[in-house]
């Protein structure tokens, strides 16, 4: 018997009805398709930060990501999909056992050749009621045509020794491995603040994150109290580049909130982010 994950979200953050989740998308992706930077997807890819909210107010964001990732020439076997844990059960890091993972589109398989080549628990108690690694998988399914496998790892301590430590274990296992891979960080930024205040801190992180600088990534959330809930898997992100690049940039594709679509003085900011070579 298959082990499947089933969907913790489905019908509150995105629509459990296949059509309307299309629909959804659809309207999304009409409303953004103009200002998406598809100049990236001639670019050698490396990965993204893609925000995990509701899809009403995050989707604005995450469609620039993956309408770059397929519009690239090249297929990508197997999709990183490293995410934090918001309810802190189970392991510091862990990759998922689950052999599928269940969604409104269709199921899709867990690459299970990567669970033994990480050095990571292999647990599925961290994904179970996550939602942060879950609303990437219809994401990916509707903009890709072609058949991918996922690799859902999360981040329940999330630090930079973790992050270098993940994304070196990463980089070694694609390249024994021999797998076209491509990572995606799921993050939000800053939680219930004014949008002023927001956009302020949320431009220390960017600053970082356009340096390549992860140490002081960390660095300036710690000091700044800055709440960007994935800054872990960021931070994995930002390393895993500097394994496959001499010189990654990072390229800031959409940035939002949850004010945007129903006002508030408090807001939930999302950004999409693509790290390629120069």
């Amino acid at each position: 018997m298959m082990n499947t994950r089933k969907t913790a979200v489905a019908g509150q953050f995105y629509p459990d009805d296949p059509r309307e989740l299309k629909d959804l998308l659809d309207k999304v992706y009409e409303e953004e398709k103009g200002d998406i930077d598809l100049e990236l997807a001639d670019k050698k890819l490396i990965g993204g930060v893609s925000p995990h909210a509701g899809y009403m107010f995050s989707a604005y964001q995450a469609v620039h990501l993956f309408e770059i990732i397929r519009r690239h020439k090249q297929q990508f076997d197997t999709f990183f999909i490293i995410n934090p844990n918001h309810s802190g059960m189970g392991n510091d890091m862990a990759y998922d056992s689950n052999e599928y993972w269940e969604s409104p589109l269709g199921n899709v398989e867990v690459d299970k050749d990567f669970a033994g080549y990480l050095g990571l628990p292999v647990s599925r108690v961290e994904e179970q009621r996550e939602h942060s690694g879950e609303v990437i998988v219809p994401m990916l399914q509707y903009f890709l045509d072609y058949s991918f496998k996922i690799a859902p790892v999360t981040m329940t301590m999330q630090n930079h020794s973790n992050a270098r430590k993940l994304a070196r274990a990463i980089y070694d296992a694609g390249q024994q491995l021999d797998k076209n891979i491509l990572l995606i960080a799921s993050s939000d930024f800053s939680h219930f603040v004014s949008p002023q205040i927001g956009r302020e801190k949320d431009q220390l992180v960017l600053d970082k994150i356009e340096q390549m600088d992860a140490e002081g990534l960390e660095q300036v959330i710690r000091e700044k109290h800055i709440s960007v809930c994935g800054y872990g898997p960021i931070m994995a992100l930002m390393e895993y580049a500097r394994l496959v690049s001499q010189n990654p940039q990072a390229r800031i594709l959409k940035k939002g909130c949850s004010g945007d679509v129903i006002p508030s003085d408090e807001v939930v900011d999302y950004v999409s982010i693509m790290l390629h070579e120069a």
